[in-house]
């Protein structure tokens, strides 16, 4: 069974053995340079403030002996720093605590205990040792006086620098793991470093039982979180993100802040815990309970809906909605959200929604529709439906999730290529045919251009203001509409011709994949079908003002709960 803690940098000590299958010594300038500027900077602050070191991965060999898995680079650096310290400042310093010894290469060994600059060319080993030597001395030289700066380093190392000090089970197959952290380049995380805490046999508050039992109930929560509905309802962040994904429930636990750039924040909270004599087995069921508070939310209609916008919209994180859940019932945790999902889409300075347009206010809009999305849902669904959030960040493949676009877009293509000119003729063509007889001389005109071997701007701009001509509603102006009214969830990143085309072409697209069973945002789906729109002579083919008005009806229906007043009909 493992052993793990943290311990300062002077506590190191025995004697490290580095095996055959680890090369030599390779630090440069830069990483000697980094650990002493990061270990140095801490005396500028006057709080007791902490700085921890990569993981030190070793195999007890008994009696203080220790075989090296991982920090050889790290540990052989330290040492050569208090070599340094010693040789200048003598006993008030103090010798290293440790050595290091090298299975492969036992000159190395001596030559750290009696650095000779003039041997660096013997071996590769020697240069880089003599190397980080002179670096190690040349910093020292540019940080004001040498004593002082030495005894605040050796300070800072008794009282302010960790490391984390990782000892694996006898029975760890070390080769495999150095091939992991080192040649796979797949270093430890925090929640790792959590499991091997739980599971040390320096654990005195549970037995092997109760450790036995944790790492199956650790198991099994890994494997419920890499359920993507459960995931991407909790998190935006994509899995490749996270090397385990529980790592998600420590952070919330430990109040690791978005963007913390602490590798072993977690880790450090966990451990701090077990510092101050915490019940660890407590612990763990705080973990459980935190895991199934998430899980019940996920299954509950209304928490799963309004939980899963206010991450999905980006206007709050887990961690958010984690903290405004703390001591309040079910009751109270779901006005709370209420809250949150009108603060999400408030009006701020502007007279009402219609004000919002697509260049100025493209988030507020794709907010706003998002919510209309899941809210649609919701009501629809009487708890046999649930928004697909795993679909709408990634759709279940890692992709793009859905932009705000127009419904029916008249934006020039003055700035296209020949590929989009010709792939945008070619879908409206296939919308011109529903009436053959009517458009015929379009679609000649389409054939024409298309079979030019080079289609000028000027061809297609002229060919292009015919056909929107005849796609469009005769109400419509040539001027792009930006409104909420003319807005939607769609996927046309990967097609900027699709992106600017009319409502009957990206209607027929949408078709296309539905029927192939690609995920269509509700309301998307809804607006294309021509859902909403209630008049007898209702037609398929075009935008309408009687659709757009129909449109925003069935937004301000919808979320009447939420706007801050009903959208104005354009």
């Amino acid at each position: 069974m493992s052993k793990l803690e943290t311990k300062f940098v002077n506590e190191i000590a025995g004697k490290f053995f580095v095996p055959s299958y680890q090369r030599g010594y390779r630090w440069g300038k830069s990483e000697v340079e980094r650990l002493l500027e990061d270990v140095y900077a801490l005396s500028k602050y006057n709080e007791r403030r902490g700085y921890c070191l990569q993981p030190i991965v070793v195999k007890n060999l008994g009696e203080k002996n220790f075989e090296v898995i991982d920090g050889q680079q790290r540990l052989t650096t330290i040492f050569l720093i208090y070599k340094y310290m010693f040789e200048v400042g003598g006993r008030f310093i103090g010798e290293p605590k440790f050595s290091l010894d090298y299975e492969t290469r036992k000159d190395s060994k001596n030559f750290l205990e009696n650095i000779d600059l003039n041997s660096r060319e013997k071996n590769i080993d020697f240069c880089f040792i003599v190397d980080a030597y002179e670096n190690i001395k040349a910093w020292f030289a540019a940080n004001g006086e040498l004593f002082l700066t030495m005894t605040t380093i050796k300070k800072l190392f008794a009282e302010n620098v960790k490391i984390i000090w990782y000892e694996v089970d006898e029975t760890e197959d070390a080769i495999k793991m150095f091939t992991r952290l080192n040649i796979g380049k797949i270093p430890l995380t925090s929640a790792e470093l959590v499991k091997a805490m739980f599971l040390s046999r320096e654990n005195r508050d549970m037995d092997k039982r109760l450790q036995d039992e944790i790492a199956l109930q650790w198991d099994s929560l890994e494997k419920e979180l890499h359920n993507d509905s459960l995931w991407y309802f909790l998190t935006n962040n994509s899995a490749t993100e996270y090397q385990t994904r529980i790592d998600l429930i420590l952070d919330l636990m430990s109040g690791k802040r978005s963007g913390d750039k602490d590798k072993y924040f977690t880790f450090f909270y966990f451990d701090e815990l077990r510092r101050r004599g915490e019940d660890l087995n407590d612990v763990w069921e705080k973990i459980v309970r935190d895991f199934l508070l998430l899980k019940d939310w996920r299954e509950h209609h209304g928490f799963y809906h309004k939980v899963g916008y206010l991450i999905a919209s980006g206007y709050k994180n887990l961690s958010d909605i984690y903290k405004a859940a703390k001591d309040k019932s079910k009751r109270e945790f779901l006005t709370q959200l209420d809250r949150f999902i009108k603060a999400s889409i408030k009006l701020d300075g502007e007279k009402n929604y219609s004000d919002w347009n697509y260049n100025e206010d493209k988030e507020k809009i794709r907010r706003l529709l998002l919510l209309f999305n899941v809210e649609s849902v919701r009501q629809n669904g009487e708890q046999s439906q649930w928004f697909p959030f795993d679909k709408y960040k990634f759709g279940g493949k890692g992709e793009n999730s859905w932009s705000l676009e127009h419904i029916h877009s008249v934006n020039s293509q003055d700035r296209g290529n020949q590929e989009q000119w010709r792939e945008w003729l070619r879908l409206h063509k296939a919308s011109l045919e529903n009436f053959p007889e009517e458009n015929q001389n379009l679609l000649d005109e389409i054939v024409k251009l298309l079979n030019l071997k080079t289609i000028t701007s000027e061809k297609f701009q002229s060919l292009r203001k015919k056909i929107l001509k005849r796609l469009s509603p005769e109400s419509m102006s040539e001027e792009a509409d930006d409104s909420i009214a003319n807005l939607a969830l769609l996927k046309c990143e990967e097609n900027s011709a699709l992106g600017n085309s009319v409502f009957d072409v990206k209607r027929n697209e949408i078709i296309k994949l539905d029927m192939a069973g690609a995920f269509i945002p509700f309301c998307t789906k809804m607006a294309f079908l021509k859902y909403y729109t209630r008049s007898e002579k209702n037609q398929i083919h075009f935008w309408s003002a009687n659709d757009r008005r129909a449109y925003i009806e069935a937004i301000n229906d919808v979320l009447k709960n939420f706007l801050a007043e009903p959208i104005e009909e354009g």
